[in-house]
């Protein structure tokens, strides 16, 4: 019926413990300063945390290759031999 207190984040939190601090403050430049504080902290909150277009972009061009080269291994598979006419790497034999 009732919904619960939504939790404050530590921004939120942070502002309201300013604007108390403002609320006993007596000192004019005290005041101002806590002021210029509250006002930098709300740019803050306003601020969007959203991904950009070009970010989404870049995450989808990087999973299409990853796609195609996988398609391509499973399609085009190394046969016996191609592993053949691989270097192989020379063994020391220590006696």
């Amino acid at each position: 019926m009732f919904r619960s207190p939504r939790k404050l984040t530590r921004l939120e939190a942070e502002i309201d413990a300013k604007l108390v601090e403002l609320h006993e403050c007596k000192d004019p430049k005290e005041y101002d300063l806590i002021l210029a504080r509250i006002e930098k902290l709300h740019k803050m909150l306003d601020k969007p945390n959203r991904v950009s277009a070009e970010t989404w972009a870049l995450i989808g061009a990087n999973l299409l290759g990853i796609v195609v080269i996988i398609t391509h291994e499973y399609t085009h598979p190394i046969t016996t031999k191609a592993l053949n006419l691989a270097i192989r790497p020379i063994r020391n034999s220590v006696r």
